[in-house]
């Protein structure tokens, strides 16, 4: 097996502006995706995180210290030519969304799931258009058709780096209403991710944290709050500085 690394052989990073958007180049050459595709970026807030990603490298590449810069690669080189089946996978989530699936007991987690869960369906229902019912127990019950082609509807609207960012949101909290919720701003990413680990959490109470779920909760908020700040780059929001 080969160790080769690549090795860093520019000096400087810079923001340049191009047709569609902003690309990164390095001593005056534009940075390309691992597939050869021009690296434009959406907003010139999402350039200078990448930008200096890449001014932070030493003598050799780590890519694990890039993650603007992979999903910028995911966007380009994944998402534009698989647009439709990521949409779909993606909206497939509201059929089995975690705020529908409740316990039958103890009563205290009972009454924490609908006390943080029934709002945010509730605002799926208000904003989105989408009413989806809650049901006891893990045996899957199907939603209303025209709850989830509203739904699905909205996922295929995202643009191929929306989407890249959406997929993170929707697979990390295992919920489309809360990967909307957070594309929407609707509560904090903080609480978001909170209602996302509200049985871990609740197990974690009655029974004692266990340190490597915890290690590992903590990677996945990471990325959680990763994906939430490249959403709102992609659209040319200010950073995210709680994301």
């Amino acid at each position: 097996m080969s160790d080769w690394k690549a090795k860093r052989f520019w000096k400087a990073a810079a923001v340049v502006p191009a047709s569609g958007g902003y690309t990164v180049e390095l001593d005056g050459r534009p940075v390309r995706t691992p597939a050869k595709r021009a690296l434009i970026l959406p907003s010139k807030a999402m350039a200078l995180i990448v930008a200096d990603e890449w001014d932070a490298q030493q003598d050799v590449i780590n890519p694990h210290t890039m993650p603007a810069t992979k999903t910028a690669n995911a966007a380009l080189d994944k998402v534009v030519v698989q647009h439709g089946e990521v949409a779909q996978m993606l909206a497939a989530y509201g059929d089995s969304d975690l705020l529908c699936y409740r316990a039958d007991a103890p009563e205290g987690l009972v009454a924490r799931q609908s006390a943080a869960w029934d709002p945010m369906l509730d605002w799926a229902e208000q904003t989105l258009g989408a009413r989806l019912q809650p049901r006891v127990g893990v045996i899957h019950a199907p939603q209303d058709p025209t709850a989830l082609a509203r739904l699905s509807i909205r996922t295929h609207q995202l643009n191929a780096f929306e989407l890249a960012a959406f997929h993170d949101l929707v697979s990390l909290s295992g919920s489309l209403v809360l990967g909307f919720a957070a594309a929407l701003k609707a509560r904090t990413i903080d609480d978001l991710w909170e209602m996302s680990r509200l049985d871990e959490i609740w197990q974690a109470e009655q029974w004692g944290r266990d340190d490597e779920a915890e290690a590992q909760a903590s990677v996945r908020q990471t990325a959680f709050f990763h994906a939430n700040r490249m959403f709102h780059l992609s659209r040319g929001d200010a950073d995210e500085t709680d994301a």
